[in-house]
C-alpha cells in the first residue's frame, strides 16, 4: 500500500490521478491533498471519497467555503453527524510546501506553474519519491532541483518523459545518441504565421488529442509546452539540449523515442491516456496491471511524423536558447509566458505576440539581471520569476 500526497488535486492531472487511485484502492492510500481553493465543492467531494488526514489550501479565505461544502457533501452521502473525521487543514501560500514535506511514499506534484517549486524542493529534502507533473518547478529550478534529488527519487508524470524513462531501460547512458520528443502540433498544425495572427482563445483551447487545463492547452497551441518539455528532458536525463530533437506526430500514440548509437530507436507506444504515465509514476519502477487500454493491433492505423516548423512556431527554439543560458533564464521564459497566456485569454494580446513578448523579456534579462547556475538560489529564481511577470505585463500593456 503506497501512501500518496497529491498536490493540485482539483486540476486536470490531479483528478486523473485520483481516478487511478480510486480504481486500485488495494494499492494506494491518499494521506494528503492540496488545492488552490478555487473549487471547494470538488475538493470536498475528494475529501469525502478518499478521506485524507491533511488538506492544504493555498487560499486561506476558502476554508469556510470548504467546511460548508464538506458538511453538504456529508449530507448528500447520508452520513450522520460525526461519522467521519474532518482532516487537518493547512492554510496559506506555504501550505502545499508544508504538506509536501510530510511522511508519505509518493508525492505527486500537479500544481500549476512556478508555485510548485518550493513543494518540489520540500519533497526532495524529505527524501520522498516525487512524481513530477509540475514541469515548471524543474525547468525554473534547474540544477537546484536535480542536485537535491537522490538517484531514482525524481519520476516524470508527463507522457513524453515517461516514454523516455521506459525507452532508456533499453540501453546504457553511454549508448544514447539522442532523445526524440514528439509533439501533436496542437490545433494549429500546418498553419502559417500569417494565419495565426487572428486566432482566438477558443480556437487555441480546441486541442485535437488531449483534454487539459487552460494554461497547458494554450501552451500546446503555441508549442511553449514543448519547449518546457525539452528543458525538462535535458534536466531529467542529463542530455544536452542539442541532442534532443522535436518531431510532430499528430496521432499522439508514439509518446517519445530514444535513438541509440548503433542506429536503433526505441519508442514507447500507447493510446493517448494520461492514466498510464500517472500509474507508472505512482508505482515506478513497477507497472500497475491494466492501468489503461493498450493499442488495438487488430485495426489498421497510420502514424505520421514531420519536422517542426520553427518559423511558424519559434517557442521551442526560444526555450532551447533559454536552457543553454541556464541560471534564471528559464524562469523568465516561463513567467513571461504565464502572463502572456492570461493576457491572450483576456483578449489583451494576440496569439503570435505571446512568443514575441516572451522573447523580448528573455532578451532584456540576458543583458541585465541574469544569474548563472553557479550563483543561483531559490530567491534568485523567484526574483526572476517576479521580474518576468512584471516585465511581460508592461510589454502587453505597451502593445495594447
Amino acid at each position: 500500500m503506497r501512501r500518496v500526497i497529491l498536490l493540485g488535486s482539483t486540476g486536470s492531472i490531479g483528478t486523473q490521478t485520483l481516478d487511478v487511485i480510486g480504481s486500485r484502492r488495494d494499492c494506494f492510500h491518499v494521506v494528503g491533498l492540496a488545492a488552490s481553493g478555487s473549487q471547494t465543492r470538488l475538493l470536498a467531494q475528494q475529501i469525502a471519497e478518499f478521506r485524507p488526514r491533511v488538506v492544504a489550501l493555498a487560499k486561506a479565505s476558502a476554508a469556510r467555503d470548504l467546511m460548508q461544502e464538506l458538511y453538504a457533501e456529508a449530507d448528500r452521502r447520508g452520513w450522520s453527524l460525526g461519522e467521519t473525521e474532518l482532516p487537518k487543514l493547512l492554510l496559506g501560500p506555504d501550505a502545499a510546501t508544508e504538506l509536501a514535506a510530510m511522511d508519505a511514499d509518493v508525492v505527486v506534484n500537479a500544481v500549476t506553474g512556478a508555485a510548485g517549486l518550493r513543494p518540489t524542493l520540500a519533497c526532495l529534502e524529505a527524501g520522498t519519491t516525487l512524481a513530477l507533473a509540475n514541469k515548471e518547478s524543474l525547468v525554473i529550478g534547474g540544477r537546484l532541483v536535480t542536485s537535491a534529488a537522490a538517484e531514482g527519487q525524481l519520476v516524470a508524470v508527463d507522457s513524453e518523459h515517461s516514454a523516455f524513462a521506459q525507452a532508456l531501460r533499453g540501453g546504457r547512458a553511454d549508448e544514447v545518441s539522442r532523445l526524440i520528443l514528439t509533439a501533436s502540433g496542437g490545433p494549429f498544425r500546418g498553419r502559417t504565421a500569417e494565419e495565426l495572427a487572428s486566432v482566438t482563445p477558443q480556437q487555441a483551447m480546441a486541442h485535437p488529442t488531449w483534454d487539459m487545463g487552460r494554461v497547458i492547452t494554450i501552451n500546446s497551441a503555441t508549442l511553449v509546452n514543448k519547449g518546457l518539455e525539452l528543458l525538462e528532458a535535458g534536466l531529467l536525463y542529463d542530455v544536452a539540449l542539442d541532442d534532443i530533437t522535436v518531431v510532430v506526430h499528430p496521432q499522439s500514440v508514439v509518446h517519445s523515442m530514444v535513438e541509440f548509437v548503433d542506429g536503433s530507436t526505441l519508442a514507447q507506444v500507447s493510446p493517448p491516456d494520461m492514466r498510464l504515465p500517472i500509474a507508472l509514476a505512482l508505482t515506478w519502477p513497477e507497472r500497475l496491471p491494466a492501468a489503461a487500454a493498450p493499442c488495438d493491433w487488430s485495426q489498421a492505423a497510420t502514424w505520421t511524423f514531420e519536422p517542426l516548423d520553427d518559423r511558424t512556431f519559434p517557442a521551442v527554439s526560444l526555450a532551447r536558447r533559454a536552457g543553454k543560458a541556464a541560471g534564471t533564464a528559464p524562469a523568465v521564459f516561463n513567467a513571461a509566458n504565464e502572463t502572456c497566456v492570461d493576457a491572450f485569454s483576456e483578449g489583451k494580446l494576440s496569439f503570435i505576440d505571446i512568443v514575441a513578448t516572451i522573447e523580448a523579456c528573455l532578451d532584456e534579462h540576458l543583458v541585465d539581471g541574469h544569474v548563472s547556475d553557479r550563483d543561483m538560489d531559490v530567491d534568485a529564481v523567484l526574483a526572476a520569476d517576479a521580474w518576468g511577470r512584471q516585465r511581460a505585463a508592461e510589454l502587453v500593456e505597451a502593445r495594447a
